[in-house]
């Protein structure tokens, strides 16, 4: 496994990052037992690098993974979307109490958009700082879609990580290309920000052309990590041998990956139209008395799921 350093963090990171959204409720919804076994042999394989969000309900399994291995070793990533100080205050000792742990190494701001975005969020950016301050995060940051917050990011030397999305057709990035996004990924790598990328794959749609997508991203040095969600033990160990520069196959990489999931409404949908606000790919609308998915724009990041009332949006 290829570790680099989170840009001027000094963390120490593996070039594959573990995005766990794919094993929670929000997706696969693996038996606990079950998702932190998969965790546990990632670390085994040398993945040292986790991401989560509050959002994700995934704590849990992070939690008994860390009962089984060196935690001191491992690098946790989360998120929240609270833009208050007193909202971000309980975030993070949700995490605190969730994982077991007494510290997280990245806490970020989660999805922004733009320096508006940002500037609305600065209250809750205010209080990560100080908890960096005290050592209860080792760096703070934000996550988004947009060319846009990433160029935010250039005139804010208090962000240490972003965390972008980024994939060889640009597929997900709603203001720009694929070249634009990454000439500003390059130019806030080259300011000392730490960059791990998201969506590789483009939420599945690349999935036909797996192994050229996942060669785009290694192939670009301003990453210095690739958050990668995986459910099974084969997927795992294929994308770890494929991180690691060993050979793999195209026909594997296909196979694994031939089961397309998609976002699947339920049949009890009564077309609130509530996720329509949460979807940050405007994949969603309401006709008919009923949520309909526009399959080419979603790209499976399953946070409506999370604002659904009735429960009804799943990815399978």
């Amino acid at each position: 496994m290829e570790y680099r350093t989170l840009g001027k963090t000094g963390i120490c990171v593996s070039r594959l990052c573990f995005g766990t959204l794919t094993i929670g409720p929000l997706q696969a919804n693996l038996p606990l037992r079950e998702g932190a076994d998969l965790l546990i042999a990632a670390i085994d394989l040398g993945v040292n690098f986790f991401d989560t969000a509050d959002l994700y309900g995934t704590y849990p399994y992070i939690r008994e993974a860390l009962r089984h291995r060196d935690a001191s070793r491992l690098v946790i990533a989360s998120k929240s979307y609270d833009y208050t100080r007193e909202g971000m205050a309980k975030s993070l000792h949700r995490a605190f109490r969730e994982t077991g742990r007494d510290y997280i190494d990245l806490f970020l701001l989660h999805e922004q958009e733009s320096h508006l975005t940002l500037a609305g969020h600065r209250p809750a950016l205010e209080y990560l700082l100080e908890a960096k301050e005290k050592g209860l995060v080792r760096a703070v940051g934000f996550s988004c879609h947009t060319v846009a917050a990433v160029r935010a990011a250039f005139t804010m030397p208090e962000i240490d990580v972003v965390h972008p999305l980024i994939n060889m057709k640009g597929i997900g990035i709603p203001d720009g290309t694929a070249a634009e996004m990454l000439s500003a990924i390059g130019q806030l790598h080259s300011r000392g920000a730490g960059i791990y990328a998201m969506k590789a794959l483009g939420g599945g749609h690349l999935i036909r052309q797996s192994n050229d997508a996942f060669r785009y991203v290694l192939g670009q040095p301003c990453l210095d990590a690739i958050a990668v969600g995986m459910m099974t033990p084969e997927e795992l160990e294929y994308n770890c041998a494929l991180f690691a520069g060993k050979e793999v196959s195209e026909e594997t990489g296909k196979k694994l990956r031939s089961r397309r999931r998609r976002l699947q409404v339920e049949s009890w949908c009564t077309g609130c139209g509530t996720c329509t606000a949460f979807c940050p790919q405007k994949a969603l609308s309401v006709a008919d008395g009923r949520c309909r998915v526009d399959a080419e724009a979603c790209i499976l990041c399953g946070y409506c799921g999370a604002h659904c009332p009735d429960f009804c949006l799943k990815i399978y």
